[in-house]
């Protein structure tokens, strides 16, 4: 179900409901894994904003396990990685490690404004080498500073249809 809002003389399209999102996730990830999706979430220097957003994800008014979404904690058990905060310094070898254990095919998420650009914290400073994709390539972006739940729900839904690209059919 969409709907209008308006804010001050702005119009606003609204997106599909968390429910519609999340049926069409569940649909997928059944359709096409034939199982649920594990998605492994890397801090890579955030402030934790994106991180209390992602642990809300899975509070019972979202509940995200209940559409086949598990965060787990091996990057070897996942299809999905989810990474927040602009990628400091000391952080990122433990992050090009944990991509290179994630197996075939890889799907990175770079979550809020600072995992995909690097933030307020900049780009290059002595630091922090700046967004997620100076580092991994980057599949799906999820802006937002932090990002609402409801967003991180659409961004796994996009992550999935790319995941679903990069997987060869199997061959009869």
């Amino acid at each position: 179900m969409t709907g209008r809002c308006t804010f001050s003389r702005v119009e606003v399209e609204a997106g599909p409901s968390l429910s519609e999102s999340a049926a069409r996730l569940r649909e997928r990830i059944c359709g096409r894994l034939g199982r649920s999706l594990h998605v492994r979430q890397v801090d890579a220097g955030s402030c934790n904003g994106c991180e209390l957003e992602i642990a809300a994800t899975t509070n019972p008014l979202y509940d995200l396990e209940r559409f086949g979404i598990h965060l787990v904690a091996s990057p070897r058990h996942a299809d999905v990685l989810l990474v927040t905060g602009p990628v400091t310094r000391n952080m990122e070898i433990a992050l090009r490690r944990t991509y290179e254990a994630a197996p075939e095919p890889r799907v990175v998420v770079a979550v809020g404004a600072c995992g995909s650009s690097g933030g307020i914290f900049g780009e290059g400073t002595y630091a922090a080498v700046g967004g997620v994709d100076r580092v991994l390539p980057v599949d799906v972006y999820i802006p937002g500073c932090p990002p609402r739940p409801q967003a991180i729900l659409n961004g796994l839904l996009v992550a999935m249809g790319v995941r679903e690209a990069r997987v060869e059919p199997l061959r009869g």
